[in-house]
């Protein structure tokens, strides 16, 4: 029985990223062996024969290259992000000025209200002393004037 050298599948680091690029490159121009179309992680270690955690964990450098292939690098996506977050900052100011000025506006309609409310109470007194029928308010004749 033959037992197998579990060291033949290791290779040197700078080998392994040299057959990585070179997947890469296969799957870019189509001719990779597996097929591939498009490159992605998961894509680029099927054809290179190596799980995605090895690229992941051991090779940072050809993960990046490939995120930047497809458009999402983390310096790009980082740099995206940080503008979102600019720009909702800059939303948030705006709104927390606004509010600002609604509750200058809430205050000074109250303070309105309560001399309104105020006044009010006052032409009501006048009434009652006054005995004075306000518009609106008339009493109802009886039918016995009328006939």
């Amino acid at each position: 029985m033959k037992i197998k050298d579990k060291t033949a599948n290791y290779k040197p680091a700078v080998d392994r990223e040299k057959d990585l690029k070179l997947a890469i490159s296969r799957i870019e121009k189509g001719r990779g062996h597996t097929k591939e179309a498009k490159v992605t992680i998961a894509a680029v270690a099927r054809e290179a024969g190596v799980s995605t955690a090895l690229i992941h964990n051991y090779y940072p450098a050809i993960a990046e290259i490939i995120r930047e292939k497809q458009g999402r690098s983390s310096r790009a996506m980082r740099d995206v992000k940080h503008q979102d977050l600019i720009a909702e900052r800059q939303k948030s100011a705006g709104y927390r000025q606004e509010i600002e000025e609604l509750r200058a506006k809430l205050a000074s309609i109250a303070s309105i209200n309560e001399v309104l409310l105020e006044e009010n109470c006052l032409l009501k007194v006048k009434l009652k002393d006054r005995n004075v029928v306000g518009l609106g308010l008339s009493q109802p004749r009886s039918r016995s004037h009328d006939a």
